[in-house]
């Protein structure tokens, strides 16, 4: 199943589903749908383009409702999606709608904390970690953990926003304030669970804290997306507008490191010196 497959059918499924529809917003303001629409398709893109060979292990921590991972079993992977989401008991609907057009009994989704899974050195292919990252605290653990996890020739498959982005920085101050790292109360769980809150980092932060944990950022498979507004877009220029987005992204720095709004990249081994994850 390719993207443009798998998204038709997914705006189908958020038709007649609510509350996937209220947590995607897609479907919500037709003067933005084209934009929201260029945005998921990306990232989903991007993901596509850099997972492995049919049949290779994928982990997709902070799964959210699934998505991804659903479009990545239905691409014939072995998929384990992990998430502390509230809303993880309505998951198991979604099963019943796609397996009418492919086989999910390659996908597991855990309601699971990262960081009280057992670490199974080099077990998975693929991590993948869409608007996760600036969640994960504490987040040198965490990247240990993935290093540790991945096996040789694994990479991690990035989505997050750019924290160098000015309303990105305004918006997420204006949440949090200086509270970078918050708690909160697991009821599943029973305990306490420590978040990043709205954490958003640069792309240069995020290659330092993950060579940290031996891994290194694929410098080519950098990808920044959305610059332009929602009504630059409509259904004759969809195509170009985002052509036009990703030349100006190469050609312009400024651009492409401040105004962008979001940024896609891959990691992989780069020292297996890693051996412990500290408690």
């Amino acid at each position: 199943m390719d993207v443009k497959e798998f998204f038709v059918l997914f705006t189908r499924e958020l038709e007649t589903n609510r509350d996937l529809r209220g947590y995607y917003r897609l479907l919500d303001h037709p003067k933005r749908y084209l934009w929201r629409k260029a945005y998921l398709e990306q990232r989903l893109q991007y993901v596509n383009d850099h997972l492995p060979d049919p049949g290779s292990s994928v982990w997709d921590v902070g799964c959210g409702y699934g998505t991804t991972a659903i479009f990545a079993c239905l691409s014939g992977h072995r998929v384990l999606g992990t998430t502390l989401e509230f809303y993880f008991d309505q998951i198991r609907h979604r099963f019943e709608y796609w397996s009418q057009f492919g086989d999910l009994s390659g996908l597991r989704i855990e309601y699971e904390n990262l960081f009280d899974r057992p670490v199974k050195r080099q077990s998975v292919d693929v991590i993948i970690l869409q608007d996760t990252l600036h969640h994960l605290e504490p987040i040198d653990r965490a990247c240990r953990i993935f290093a540790l996890s991945l096996k040789t020739g694994g990479k991690l498959i990035v989505s997050e926003e750019n924290g160098n982005n000015p309303f990105i920085r305004g918006k997420n101050f204006g949440i949090r304030g200086f509270n970078r790292v918050g708690t909160y109360y697991d009821e599943k769980l029973g305990k306490m669970i420590p978040f990043g809150n709205e954490n958003a980092r640069n792309l240069e932060t995020w290659t330092a804290i993950l060579e940290e944990a031996g891994l290194g950022v694929t410098e080519e498979d950098i990808r920044h997306i959305r610059l332009f507004p929602p009504w630059y877009y409509n259904e004759k220029n969809y195509k170009s507008v985002i052509s036009r987005e990703q030349a100006l992204g190469q050609k312009n720095r400024l651009l492409r490191d401040y105004l962008f709004f979001g940024v896609n990249f891959t990691a992989d081994m780069i020292d297996r010196k890693i051996k412990t994850v500290k408690p």
